[in-house]
Parts: structure tokens; sequence; C-alpha cells
């Protein structure tokens, strides 16, 4: 049935119609583009895989990225199970995964090199065909690498069972292999499989500290397809230090805390020799026996000449952060952080530390760089040493464009197809409400207090601001890492000097905020959900930031399906709280699942040997009815433009608007 539009609905919409006429000229590209739109609605919706809290983990992060959480393992095993042996499926999986390498493993073994591709690469046409299928010819050849575009494309839709075209796929393969392509092209097939079995990847927060190769990461995720970042407090941490000395001072010492100088000084280019030279002179003497490395009992890394290092520069950087971070306190009353003022407590002739009239021992009393009498002023070769560091993270190229890549693709929350993402908390009261916080003189709370984040942390990197308000955004960076009412730390304190001075493990505590006491009541979840304006029968609160500690019967799955915690523990540094190595929620047409991560080898390994992440999948919300890209947010968007493209018809039709003569006839 024909739509009919209103005169003036026509009139009101003609600038908007005009403009979607320069680019759908006739009547002919209207219908056609209609016609294109409506196929779409009713294609299966693409998969998205939710991660959370990498950690630095490069090589379990790429390789899942690789397998897709194991799908495609999943797809070769339902193609070949009964034609393969289990070893012939995982060396094909170890090729799809790292084909540039597994090929030199191969061809250094292989005898019969021509016939190994002209299987292999009959194997991958029809894996490739397979993970495709759910796309439509245009998306999927926007994806195809342009040296070979049109002989995959040829490959995709032509079927070696055909007869008539039996020849014709059967010569295509063969003459790859003739010219000596076979190597190229198989590599390009291979990538493209990983790149068609995620749709879109979301990512909620934590790429940064622990883990060796946070700047590996974020290489990967700058030149991927499709993807999104909810902020979480590391990556806050790391976006400060491009100019918030305190975040300086707290990212050098969360890597020296776990040994992952590479991606300071390889990753980013930052200068520690400054801090080495320092760090020798100062605590020469000292054995500095509570900062040293936190590492695997089978690091190969560090020897014990750079392990004493590392621990030097370790307690030389923590002293200048708690200093550092006295000045921030006293500069920003309105954040009501003065009892985390410590040095002031420290009596040094007694070798104690007295708070609230309670004197507690200390592990560690070597301080040469405090004045008793001004414990939080700086040395001058300390502030010479911050000048320094300052200057180092300011002008790194690659922080500062992985920093605008976090800003282009990233916020403190996203809304994807009835599921709240972000990464730790939103603030609430006792009683459950939404939890009013200022910031920098506003009061704001939920939704809106996370737009204000947002917006704040942004314009700490834009030149139009006034220096008053970037200096309280540049600032806002390190509330934002361990303030109270932070909805990326939501914690009653952060006992960074109690943990590392006080043998008293019950200064240690750090009491969680009333979201993580009350996020298991589905009556909170909801609210939340409709605070944010998430609608739909199905929607869920997706978070990361808390370890699920799997091996103590702890679920990732809460408040009766509404809310979803994957922080699975990616960092080696969890894999003795959680049991595990991460989770991957994978949601395709049919549902949830959560794919539940073993700890990964290593790339090598599975280049060998064909291993792979050993992974269990436990299905979390199934439907029986299909989901289509109509039942999505990008199906509302497509709905939207075909009842504008209709309506631009209607314009055609009845002469509101002229046609274009430009392309109408042609020779």
């Amino acid at each position: 049935m024909t739509q009919i539009y209103s005169y003036e609905k026509i009139r009101n919409d003609m600038r908007l119609l005009e403009l979607l006429s320069q680019s759908v000229p006739d009547i002919g590209a209207a219908c056609t583009e209609i016609i294109n739109l409506e196929a779409i609605l009713n294609l299966p919706k693409g998969t998205e895989h939710f991660l959370a809290d990498i950690h630095g983990e490069y090589e379990a992060f790429q390789h899942i990225l690789k397998n897709a959480s194991g799908n495609i393992k999943r797809k070769v095993n339902e193609i070949f199970g009964t034609t393969m042996r289990e070893s012939e499926i995982r060396q094909l999986c170890s090729l799809i995964y790292y084909p540039e390498q597994k090929l030199q493993y191969i061809k250094n073994s292989e005898t019969n090199l021509n016939d190994f591709y002209n299987i292999t690469l009959h194997q991958l046409v029809s894996v490739c065909q397979s993970v495709s299928s759910k796309y439509t010819r245009s998306k999927v050849r926007k994806a195809l690498p342009k040296e070979f575009a049109y002989i995959i494309e040829e490959l995709l839709h032509e079927s070696p069972q055909d007869y008539n075209k039996q020849a014709y796929f059967n010569r295509i393969i063969e003459t790859i292999v003739s010219t000596g392509r076979a190597d190229e092209f198989i590599c390009a097939i291979c990538n493209l499989i990983q790149r068609l079995s995620i749709d879109q990847l979301h990512i909620l927060g934590d790429i940064f500290d622990r883990g060796p190769g946070a700047h590996i990461i974020m290489d990967t995720l700058c030149n991927y397809h499709n993807f999104d970042i909810q902020w979480g407090n590391h990556d806050a941490l790391w976006m400060g230090a491009a100019g918030n000395d305190c975040c300086i001072a707290n990212v050098l010492r969360l890597t020296l805390r776990y040994g992952n100088l590479a991606t300071l000084e390889d990753g980013y280019g930052i200068n520690l020799v400054p801090l080495a030279t320092f760090a020798m002179e100062t605590y020469a003497d000292d054995p500095c026996h509570y900062f040293g490395p936190q590492l695997d009992k089978d690091d190969t890394r560090h020897n014990q000449k750079a392990r004493r290092l590392i621990a030097q520069m370790h307690k030389a950087i923590s002293i200048i952060q708690f200093k550092l971070e006295a000045a921030m306190i006293d500069s920003r009353p309105e954040w009501h952080m003065q009892e985390r003022k410590q040095l002031e407590h420290i009596d040094f002739e007694r070798k104690v530390f007295v708070r609230d009239g309670k004197e507690y021992a200390m592990r560690d009393c070597y301080f040469p760089t405090i004045d008793p009498k001004s414990p939080y002023r700086l040395t001058a070769e300390e502030q010479e040493l911050v000048n320094k560091l300052h200057h180092s993270f300011s002008v790194s190229d690659k922080l500062n464009k992985h920093i605008q890549c976090l800003f282009s693709h990233g916020c403190m929350y996203g809304i994807f197809n009835s599921n709240l993402l972000f990464h730790a908390s939103v603030p609430l009261n006792a009683d459950g409400s939404l939890k009013e916080v200022d910031i920098n003189g506003e009061k704001v709370k939920g939704r809106a207090l996370l737009d204000k984040i947002g917006l704040v942390l942004r314009s700490a990197f834009n030149s139009d601001t006034e220096p008053k308000e970037r200096k309280f955004a540049v600032d806002y960076f390190w509330y934002l890492w361990c303030g109270v009412d932070s909805p990326l730390f939501d914690k009653s304190k952060m006992t960074t000097f109690e943990r590392y001075f006080l043998e008293d493990k019950t200064t240690h505590t750090e009491e969680k905020g009333y979201y993580y006491r009350l996020r298991d009541d589905e009556k909170v979840c909801d609210m939340i959900l409709d605070s944010f304006g998430v609608t739909g029968q199905h929607r869920h609160i997706i978070n990361g930031h808390v370890p699920v500690r799997v091996g103590r019967g702890e679920t990732p799955i809460k408040a009766n399906g509404k809310l979803m915690v994957i922080d699975g523990g990616f960092a080696k540094a969890y894999h003795n709280t959680t049991g595990i190595a991460g989770y991957t929620l994978v949601f395709h047409s049919r549902g949830f699942q959560l794919v539940q991560h073993e700890p990964f080898t290593s790339a090598e390994e599975a280049i060998k040997n064909g291993t792979d992440i050993v992974s269990t999948t436990q299905i979390v919300e199934m439907s029986t009815q299909r989901m289509m890209v109509r039942d999505t947010d990008k199906g509302a968007e497509l709905e939207s433009q075909i009842e504008e493209l209709k309506e631009l018809l209607y314009a055609y039709r009845h002469g509101f608007i002229k046609e274009s003569t430009k392309n109408k006839f042609r020779y």
C-alpha cells in the first residue's frame, strides 16, 4: 500500500529531501535503495563480542580476536567434523589464526606443497562462505582485500559442487597455485575470515596496566574494523598521564610493580633513565624489600640486578606520588580527601604510623627524601625528575595517538541493542537511588553524571577550553582514578600507602560503594536501565572492573540475568584470584553466550602445535526466534532511512522535487 504524505509534512521536510535527492537522484535509485535496505533488515544480526579488563595481555587478546572466542573452530567443526581428523582441524584453525607464521612452519615440513595448497584453499573458501553468509554482498565486498577482491568474491558465490561451474571454480584455485600466489591468497582469505567472524567489538575498559603490551592492544584496536570502548579507571589514568603529574606517578608505579617496562620504553618512548639514576643514588643503601616487581615464577625477562633496580625505582616514584597527591588534595578541598594524606602521620623517630590515636607498625621506614617537618615537599632532585617525566609523557606521539583513539571510539558508557555498557559502577545511595555527585559546582547523577564526566575529560584536550576549566579537567583524571564518588572507582578510599608500609591488614581495606552491594537486586538494575533510557524486552547491564572469583563459586550472572560481570581476569596477576583467564560475552542472532577462557600458552605454541585457548561456553540467554537486523539499533536506523526514502519517492512522483536528468541517458 502506497504511503500518503500530507502537503505540510512534505514542505516541512523539503530541506532534508533536497539533500537526500543529491545522492538518490531519481525514482529508480530510490526504489533500488528501499529494496536493498528492506532486504538487509531480514538478515541475521551480526555477532557482537564483549571483553573487559584486558590489562595489557596482548597475546591472549589478539588470539581471542583471531579465533573469535572459539567461534571459528566451531564453524570448522561444523563443516569438516565428519571428514577431517581432530589434528587436521587444529592445524587448519591454526593457519586461519596465524597464516603468515603457520605457512612458514608448514613449508619447512610439507613434501607436496601443491597438493597442500589445493586442498587448503578449498577448505578456506568453505569456511569463508560460512562466516560471510549473514552479510550482504556489499558489506563483504567492502571487507575484501583489494589485491584479491575479484577472485575471492567469485569463489564465495560459486560452488565446486555446481556441475556447470565446477571447472571454473577449480581452475581459479589451480591458477592461484600455479602463478605462485597461494601464500598471499591464503593470508588474505584467513584475515578475511577473522574479520567477518566478529561484526562489532565492545571493550568495557581497562586496556592498560599489569600486562606487558597495552600499547600493542591499542595498535590493534586503532586498526580494527568496528569497535567501541567504555573507559576504565586504568584507561583514565593513562589518558590523564598526558598532563597530570599524579597520574604519571601512578602509571609509573603500577608499571614498575608488575615489571612491564616495555610498554613505557618500547611502546611510548618514555625516558626512564632519569628515574633510574635518581633511584639508584637515593636508595643505594635500601634493600627495598617490599617494592620488588610482582612476576611469574617462570619469568625470565629480568635478572636479579634488573629486579633490584626496578624495586628502587618503584619506591622512589611511590614516595613522589604521595607528595604529589597531597598537593592535589590541598588544591581541591571540595573532593574531601584530606584523610588520604598519610606522610604526616609517620613518627620518624619511633618508626611507627599514628592515626586517630592508634599506632601501627611499619614494614619500612627508610625515607631519605622526606623532611619530617615538611613531609610533602618535593626535594629539588625530585622536582627536577617530575619535570623530566612530565615532558617525556607530554611529547610521546604514540601515547597521544592512542589517547585520541580512546576519545574517538570511547566514552563513559554505551547503549547497544538494549545493553547498557559501563566499566565499573553508577554511584548509588544506601536505599538504591541514584547518588548526586558534585562536579565543579554542578550536581548530577546517573546518566547525566557519566555524560558530564565525558565532557569534562574531553575538555582537557580541547584547545578552546578556558584555562581554569582545563586545569580542573586535567586534575579530574586523577579523581576518577581514586575519588570516592568516581564511577570508575566507587570505594571508600585507595589504600596504596597502607598496603606498602603498614603490617596491619585491616588498614588495607577498601570498602566498596553501594552499587557493588546492591547490583544483585533486579529492581535496582531495572531502575538504572530506566534512568539511562534503555528499552527492550531483554535488556541488560554489562560491567567489568571487579574480577569474578569463579574458583570460589562466584557467578558472573547477577540480578536474575539483568546484570553480567565479564571481568574474568585476563591479567596473569589475577589468574589465582579468579581461577580462569578471562571472559568473552558473545551476542549473536540466537542470544547470549559467555565464553570462559583458560590461560593462553603463547602464539608460538599455537602456531607450532595448533594449540588453542581452552574455552568453555555457557548459555546465558537463548531465543527460539532468531534475532534479525530489524530487531537491532542498526535496524531502527535503516527503518528511519527507508521512511525518508519513501517520502522522497512520494515527492518525486507528485512533483514536489524534480528527478535529476544528469545520468538519465547513457550510450
